[in-house]
């Protein structure tokens, strides 16, 4: 497994500087939730989960720390700018393509759902079966997205911006410490976005979703925060609770010696110290999604689906949580 590159501050008009990520951080002990992407169905399932929850009495949405990536980073900032049963509600009252905070997470800049999914999972099954290394993927990665159709188009990104902001029920940080990864496109390095990195929120989720072409803040442009490590969950090294909400179940499309798998970062985790709880998808939830995840049609069944589970765990993870 090559060694994860430094993490990367990015400023709003200049290239990133070196960023020790601990200093972000709150001191260890506290609490940590880690949203993985999963499209709009995962967005939706993660919103169902954290309603549930709520409603049987435990509020994972004051956690220390809150660590979004991809669809993730759309449900971190909706979860600590209205309550879950407002983010359920909404979710279960848009009409389809309704585009409201519902639609969060679905198909990145340059991409439709349908066949665009399809043609993009092949594409970049592609990079992945060509690397050598996550290191040498992400690179790959990066050069691909800048080549695309729309790369250099200001009018993509535009849409692309309009459309995360259209999710979100507010638009500036939180007080409380929420990261979003992403991937610089051009270095194929890790970038961490957080409401001291000069980056507006709008700008950072849009960039940790950015599944087609690369989404440009300043002179740089950014890829999906998936391609750093998977769920992410490393992030959150030294928290005495980590509870990780994983749409895809902890599974991974990269070779499992790059320790991408969530697998290994909850190894990680536990050999620092952290106590971790891990919610997949359920049956239900699973048959819910559909054969889309990026299909907006799916997010009411997924909350639905989620907010039953959330209400099923819920006796369980108040132990752990508390």
């Amino acid at each position: 497994m090559d060694a994860t590159p430094p993490l990367l501050r990015a400023s709003g008009h200049s290239a990133p500087t070196q960023l020790d990520a601990t200093g972000r951080i709150p001191a260890s002990g506290g609490r940590a939730l880690v949203l993985h992407g999963g499209g709009s169905a995962g967005n939706a399932w993660e919103i169902g989960i954290i309603a549930g929850l709520a409603e049987a009495g435990l509020d994972v949405t004051q956690a220390d720390l809150i660590i979004g990536t991809s669809a993730g980073s759309t449900a971190a900032a909706q979860i600590t700018a209205a309550s879950p049963a407002e983010l359920l509600a909404d979710i279960l009252d848009a009409a389809p393509g309704h585009r409201t905070f519902a639609g969060g997470g679905g198909p990145g800049p340059g991409r439709a759902p349908g066949r665009p999914a399809v043609d993009h999972l092949e594409r970049t099954g592609r990079i992945i079966a060509a690397a050598r290394s996550a290191a040498d993927m992400r690179r790959r990665m990066g050069a691909a997205a800048l080549e695309l159709e729309g790369a250099q188009d200001p009018t993509v990104r535009e849409r692309w911006r309009a459309t995360v902001a259209a999710r979100l029920p507010r638009q500036s940080w939180p007080e409380q410490t929420v990261l979003i990864t992403a991937v610089d496109a051009l270095t194929g390095e890790p970038v961490l976005f957080d409401r001291h990195s000069g980056v507006d929120l709008v700008d950072a989720v849009a960039a940790s979703c950015s599944s087609g072409v690369p989404y440009a803040i300043g002179d740089r442009q950014y890829i999906d925060g998936g391609y750093r490590r998977n769920e992410n969950a490393d992030l959150a090294m030294g928290f005495r609770l980590v509870l990780v909400l994983s749409p895809f179940g902890g599974r991974t499309r990269h070779p499992l010696e790059w320790g991408m798998q969530l697998a290994a970062q909850v190894e990680e985790l536990r050999a620092a110290g952290s106590e971790v709880e891990t919610v997949f998808p359920d049956a239900p939830s699973r048959q819910a999604f559909g054969g889309n995840m990026m299909d907006l049609s799916a997010r009411p069944p997924a909350a639905r689906a989620g907010h039953r589970q959330g209400m099923a765990l819920a006796e369980e993870l108040i132990a752990f949580w508390r």
